[in-house]
């Protein structure tokens, strides 16, 4: 028999905490999460279901270059196209500019010196196309990982199979063309495997693609050139189809970046002109300014190959294996010593860069160094610690003043690690290590983002074999009002993410990835993971509800949260850590877009959420529904005002106390108990019976609505009888 009745709040804070056990856990921090996956430990309150992903460019990145026909008076279901520095594959099927139709590829026969291929097309060309027409492949049977992306003004770089390319949203654009200067034919009459050629302003390499101005065929240079007071012989294939005429221009369409391997970028300016560094680990780092590509062919031997790159202190630093190199200052094409340029050995793989307070820190893969000083006289390397190192240096990330980055035993801040050395304590993901091991454990290639106006890091493992749903994140949000070790933490699952760039453009945030798939992805955008369901998961401590001893029956449960838009979710409650023995009530599915379950308070609360049109400065809307509006109720939405209320319903025009601030379309209206970042509201109540001596509180939410928060749960409880 119950001797009280009892209520219980449950204030959802804390985040995800693995390291205590269940009952500590549910007595001294009944709000924080024992399972809380898609959703985010929110520094407004609360936890929040995350926003999805939508595809920032809606063509896929082109794998294959730039092709081009390999010669005119092509016939047939033979057709030889050049510019290909990776091979296309048996069921791709492309279009080729100037004749119609869409073709299948058969067989495949790549030749990458030359960088050509042979295709056997499974229906015959339609006419013959132009020398040099492009090709453009429309669909792909291979899965392409890019290797990496930048935000880069109002546009995203990215690099795939050896080739680079710019989009702003509506395309890419190859960007890793040769800029050679005007190129001419020297002398005619040329025949043969070589092409004598003038006005070079920079070297031909091996790889290189270019076509003769009236001369048939696309030609490969086959070897790097020797250029000398503007001109070389250039080493070709094929053989010239016939002599060009002097003079005749040159036109290089691909610069051949065999073999890269992670793309990095680092953005600088000396000059007044936004440029970007690019390294790739195998070939030369290359600059570019948003419209011309440099290739740096003649870096010395330790930087070419770098994998790491950052502006400091005007320079620019490159890092290859043990050696951190730099150029001469305000020259980030010059390499000599005696201009200010150098290079220093620190000892061990370097793994990452990152400028903290004035300082370089070099990353290697088992310690941290700082370099000191403002130029090649006054660089001084010393250790800050020779115990920890980074293992990936993409997940390196300021965050609140601080650096953040992950070591084999979880994540770290460099100034907690500088402070302390190699204790225990400088991790900052203690809470979760259990799932910070398995998360290490998952993957060899991590990345990561900021999203600063939620002071949030997150961290994501790459494995091809755990892709969609299984595919794994942290989230770290610092609540610390000036930064510091103070981390809220959740997991996240179902973006595959292999290279991520964060960055402010202009005040806003613009936060991109790339998956497996071939396109590029905006976080923090939608509702959706690129139009597929989002599942979000919280599970809270098994809750002794001031006594283990004695068991409680929980009669009613009410949930206060901040919705945006439509909610729905399951809710179900679980008793005495979940065993085998003990019932379990059934799970209670929950709307707030419908009048199934009882509302608290108003039954008109949240009962209605549809769309509606309307022009700046009217007070009328049309709905494309009124079910359950009543005259008096408030309206809330994009574009109307604070503390609207409805005054008349006529059909699907409903007229309102205040006029429209903008012209609205398609924007959903709820009622007033639904504003996001409004009031926090008693959205739902339910009676349940469960009875046990602990219980727990679940949510399960698998949908496309707009992100909710949960905020504070009240149970109502009584007691019976101590153990």
């Amino acid at each position: 028999m119950a001797t009280n009745r009892e209520t219980f709040p449950v204030e959802f804070k804390g985040g995800l905490i693995t390291n205590l056990s269940p009952l500590q856990q549910g007595i001294n921090m009944p709000g924080s999460a024992a399972t809380l996956k898609n959703f985010e430990p929110s520094i407004t309150g609360g936890y929040k279901r995350i926003l999805g992903f939508s595809k920032f460019d809606p063509f896929v990145i082109p794998p294959y270059g730039s092709p081009v026909v390999f010669g005119a008076s092509q016939t047939g279901t033979t057709f030889i196209i050049a510019g290909t520095h990776t091979t296309p594959a048996s069921g791709d099927t492309l279009t080729v500019a100037g004749i119609s139709g869409t073709y299948t590829v058969g067989s495949v026969a790549f030749d990458g010196i030359n960088n050509r291929t042979t295709l056997t097309l499974t229906t015959s060309l339609a006419a013959s196309p132009d020398n040099g027409a492009a090709v453009t492949f429309v669909t792909y049977t291979t899965v392409f990982r890019t290797s990496g992306v930048e935000v880069f003004n109002d546009s995203v770089l990215v690099a795939l199979n050896n080739d680079l390319f710019q989009t702003t949203g509506a395309g890419y654009t190859k960007i890793n063309v040769p800029s050679y200067g005007t190129v001419l034919v020297n002398g005619a009459s040329q025949t043969g495997a070589t092409l004598a050629v003038d006005a070079l302003t920079s070297v031909p390499q091996a790889g290189d693609v270019f076509t003769i101005a009236g001369v048939d065929k696309v030609y490969t240079v086959l070897t790097n050139a020797t250029v000398s007071s503007g001109g070389s012989t250039l080493a070709i294939n094929p053989d010239l189809a016939s002599s060009p005429a002097d003079n005749a221009v040159i036109t290089f369409i691909s610069l051949s970046r065999e073999g890269a391997l992670r793309t990095r970028f680092s953005e600088y300016n000396f000059t007044g002109t936004k440029k970007v560094s690019i390294v790739d680990g195998v070939n030369s780092p290359a600059i570019y300014d948003g419209s011309t590509f440099t290739d740096l062919v003649a870096a010395p031997a330790d930087v070419v190959g770098a994998t790491q790159v950052i502006d400091f202190k005007n320079h620019i630093f490159y890092g290859k294996l043990d050696v951190l190199s730099f150029t001469a200052p305000f020259l980030d094409t010059n390499f000599e010593t005696g201009d200010g340029a150098g290079s220093i050995r620190v000892g061990d793989k370097i793994t990452g860069l990152a400028i903290f307070r004035e300082q370089l820190i070099v990353f290697t893969e088992k310690t941290i160094f700082k370099l000191t000083g403002v130029s090649s006289s006054t660089f001084v390397l010393t250790a800050i610690t020779l115990d920890i190192g980074c293992i990936d240096g993409d997940t390196i990330q300021e965050i609140g003043g601080d650096v953040m980055f992950l070591t084999g035993d979880g994540l770290r801040l460099l100034s907690a690690t500088d402070r302390i050395g190699d204790f225990g304590l400088g991790v900052v993901s203690k809470t979760i290590q259990n799932v910070m091991t398995d998360f290490i454990a998952s993957a060899s290639l991590f990345s990561s983002v900021v999203i600063r106006a939620k002071s949030q890091y997150r961290v994501f493992a790459f494995n091809p074999n755990s892709i969609g749903a299984s595919a794994k994140g942290i989230i770290g949000t610092q609540f610390s009002p000036q930064g510091g070790e103070d981390f809220a933490w959740s997991e996240i699952r179902g973006i595959d993410v292999f290279a991520a760039s964060s960055k402010l453009v202009d005040s806003n945030e613009v936060i991109v990835f790339s998956s497996n798939t071939g396109h590029i992805f905006k976080m923090e955008d939608g509702n959706s993971f690129d139009s597929t369901d989002i599942t979000a998961e919280y599970l809270s401590p098994f809750l002794p509800l001031n006594d283990p001893r004695t068991r409680k029956t929980i009669y009613k449960v009410y949930l206060y949260t901040d919705p945006v838009g439509s909610v729905n979710f399951d809710f179900s409650l679980k008793f005495d850590y979940d065993e085998l023995n003990s019932v379990q009530p059934e799970s209670i599915s929950f709307t707030n877009a419908t009048s199934a379950i009882s509302f608290y308070g108003d039954n008109n609360f949240a009962t209605y959420a549809t769309t509606a049109s309307g022009s700046s400065g009217a007070t009328s809307v049309t709905v494309a529904a009124n079910t359950n509006m009543v005259i008096g109720n408030g309206i809330v939405g994009t574009g109307i005002p604070t503390n609207t209320t409805i005054t008349d319903i006529s059909g699907t025009t409903i007229t309102i106390s205040a006029a429209l601030t903008a012209t609205i379309s398609n924007v959903r209206v709820t009622s007033s108990g639904s504003v996001f970042g409004g009031k926090v509201q008693n959205i739902f109540s339910t009676q349940t019976v469960g009875t046990g001596f602990t219980t727990a509180i679940s949510f399960k939410s698998i949908s496309q609505d707009p992100p909710f928060s949960l905020d504070t749960a009240m149970l109502e409880y009584a007691t019976k009888s101590r153990r």
